[in-house]
């Protein structure tokens, strides 16, 4: 008598049957799908073992059942992604879910390379200079009202230029007649030392350090031969053509102060009383 070959789920023999084998025991196809085969996430049928399963995060699909929440386009073969459980193709989800760029009026697919500014979203191929029309990418910009500049070209365009070298102050400066200048080309017109946070005049609109204004343009102590320039609150005497610092104006003879007292010409020396009295 022949041996018995039964499924080991039914009993039923499978003699003439398909039957399928798992961890060495033969099961009927009837109990292998009952016992083995998973759920559609979808329809809450058994996927059957001769059906296209697909899974997606712990999920199990029929190949018809794997299809889109919105447009129920088949997502057997496409890209897709899940919202709230809901499996959705690309082109729904960049609808539904997905940035426009506000330069060209397109989704901004998943994935790639953008740039998001005070609320905007832009493709990062279409975030370009308003002046030179070159992407912007990852480098530096300034914002004008709606539009964007590289750093050159806004420089370029808007930032104001120094006097003397004519070239744009990105930053900083100084400001001398209501004109800008570079801290360095803000010079002393005679021997170049920089004037930004010194000290300085001018002459003929040129400015001057006080030490060159002094040499070039003051008038001398009669006493000293140093240049009477009164900056700094420092006062001076005049008389007829001739000016003293004021602790310089003294008698020629004694050194007596004359700051405030009488005193008489002698040629070019000046006397106090006692001394002109004294001749």
């Amino acid at each position: 008598m022949a041996d018995r070959f039964d499924c080991d789920n039914c009993k039923e023999s499978l003699y003439g049957r398909k039957y399928i084998q798992s961890d060495d025991s033969p099961y009927c196809i009837p109990c292998y799908d009952s016992l083995f085969s998973n759920t559609c996430d979808e329809c809450k049928e058994l996927i059957g073992h001769d059906a296209r399963e697909l899974f997606y995060e712990d999920r199990h699909y029929h190949e018809h059942c794997f299809r889109c929440f919105r447009c129920d386009r088949s997502l057997a073969d496409e890209p897709f992604t899940s919202q709230d459980d809901a499996l959705l193709c690309n082109d729904c989800y960049c609808n539904e879910f997905s940035s426009k760029c506000v330069a060209c009026d397109k989704i901004v697919m998943p994935g790639t390379r953008k740039l998001e500014y005070a609320g905007s979203t832009w493709h990062e191929g279409c975030f370009i200079c308003h002046s030179c029309g070159q992407p912007i990418g990852s480098k530096s910009f300034i914002p004008d009202k709606d539009d964007h500049y590289c750093v050159p070209c806004y420089e370029e365009k808007f930032a104001p230029r120094c006097t003397r070298c004519k070239k744009t102050l990105a930053k900083g400066g100084v400001t001398y007649r209501d004109e800008p200048w570079h801290k360095e080309c803000f010079v002393c017109t005679s021997c170049k030392t920089q004037l930004a946070g010194q000290h300085f005049t001018s002459r003929d609109d040129s400015p001057y350090c006080l030490k060159c204004f002094g040499n070039l343009y003051a008038k001398k102590c009669e006493a000293c031969g140093k240049p009477i320039t009164g900056f700094g609150g420092g006062k001076y005497i005049s008389f007829e053509d001739r000016q003293w610092h004021q602790p310089c104006f003294t008698c020629s003879q004694c050194s007596v102060s004359l700051v405030g007292a009488g005193f008489f010409p002698d040629g070019d020396r000046i006397l106090c009383r006692d001394c002109h009295s004294n001749l």
